[in-house]
């Protein structure tokens, strides 16, 4: 369970997917996939949301991690390195970022 708090011990990942409206909802079908058959059964896994705009151009994806290096583990297996040659070709780009919750409100 997600738990958006300034002083959650947890590292923050935020990943943006920029597509097509054309290819917005495969990508989305890989990126849930991903999720319920991969990364949710990964060490240091919390949570995560995906998020998709109106105009299905842009998919946000707000994760949580007990630690930095579990989620870098994550990307670094075989499986995920697949997946994400996959994912990387439905969209123009994707970053994941790493943040610390500066405030909530």
């Amino acid at each position: 369970m997600l738990d958006i708090a300034q002083d959650t011990p947890c590292q923050t990942v935020i990943t943006t997917f920029e597509c097509s409206p054309g290819t917005c909802a495969d990508l989305m079908e890989r990126l849930q996939d991903a999720y319920s058959a991969f990364i949710s059964h990964q060490p240091g896994f919390l949570g995560a949301a995906l998020h998709v705009n109106d105009a299905q151009t842009r998919i946000a994806n707000y994760s949580q991690w007990h630690r930095r290096e579990d989620f870098q583990a994550m990307l670094r297996s075989d499986e995920m390195r697949t997946r994400n040659r996959e994912i990387a070709a439905l969209c123009d780009r994707f970053e994941p970022v790493m943040y610390e919750v500066a405030g909530v409100f």
